[in-house]
């Protein structure tokens, strides 16, 4: 029992990281009905901004945390400017942004290679608050570490943030009919061209937050953007374009892969979560909280 418990707390640990990065790729998904595969290394750009914030320019973390969120959302919305808003100009296919974006990651993950090299980088303990350090707090045999209970808080206090600002305010609002129908939203009197920058800000700013928390708990280093995409395995499994579904896939598909690594074997992690991925693309492609859309991709 107290293995299966153990398993559980590293389970929602990690899919609070996972839920994170999944909610950039549904938000833009909702909007611009693409998959922005570009996600994974804007997340490990905030990684990066989080971590010489700290190390070089000697800020406190909570400021260096700020800094890396800002900073990624920066990168997002210059990537939406430079990249996928002359093809939406020219009403590119969907498959041009795909491609695209795949072009961007690619570009983006070897200039981080050609500059700061590929070696990873571990934040320095001494620089890290307390509640981030490692050590764990024990209940009974039952061991929970400080950085899963933090990087659980932070997740839900961003998401629940998120959740809030969608339904309760004027621009959340407008998001939401933007996803709904772009063209009547436009007609409502919605600027749709602000409304996608302050989506790519926001997924921005939460993949620069979920970069930092990963980096802390691993490492930090350019192949996270390959990583992350277990983050987009979550988000098709719970229903791309939709925020609970993001939610919801990225703790099950985290439970999934650690009861896999604990009881069977780590080798079938990836095994089992890309088999995920495929059944969910055949036998419901909309994912289990997702809506049938046209041009899906």
């Amino acid at each position: 029992m107290t293995q299966f418990l153990q398993q559980l707390i590293n389970g929602l640990s990690i899919g609070s990281i996972y839920a994170l990065m999944a909610v950039g790729y549904s938000l833009v998904y909702s909007i611009m009905n693409f998959s922005n595969f570009a996600h994974g290394s804007v997340i490990m750009l905030g990684a990066y901004f989080g971590f010489f914030s700290l190390t070089t320019l000697g800020m406190p973390f909570g400021i260096a945390f700020f800094i890396a969120a800002c900073g990624a959302g920066f990168v997002a919305v210059t990537l939406e400017r430079l990249a996928y808003k002359p093809l939406r100009d020219r009403r590119a296919p969907f498959l041009y942004f795909i491609i695209t974006a795949m072009g961007a990651s690619i570009l983006i993950d070897n200039g981080v290679i050609a500059t700061i090299g590929p070696t990873p980088k571990t934040f320095p303990p001494e620089l890290l608050p307390s509640y981030l350090q490692s050590g764990s707090i024990q209940i009974g045999t039952l061991g929970i570490g400080r950085v899963d209970i933090a990087m659980f808080v932070i997740t839900a206090v961003c998401l629940v943030a998120l959740i809030l600002f969608i339904d309760f305010t004027k621009m959340g609002k407008a998001i939401q009919a933007t996803a709904y129908n772009m063209k009547a939203s436009a007609l409502m009197g919605i600027n749709p061209n602000f409304v996608i920058i302050l989506v790519f800000a926001i997924g921005g700013a939460l993949a620069g937050v979920a970069g930092v928390l990963y980096g802390v708990k691993y490492q930090v280093f350019p192949q996270m953007s390959s990583i992350t995409l277990k983050s987009f395995i979550a988000a098709v499994f719970g229903g791309l374009g939709s925020l609970p579904g993001a939610l919801l896939g990225s703790l099950l598909l985290a439970l999934i892969e650690t009861f896999v690594s604990g009881y069977i074997s780590t080798q079938l992690r990836d095994i089992f979560a890309f088999f995920i991925l495929i059944a969910m693309l055949v036998i419901r492609p909309a994912g289990i909280m997702g809506k049938s859309a046209e041009d899906k991709a």
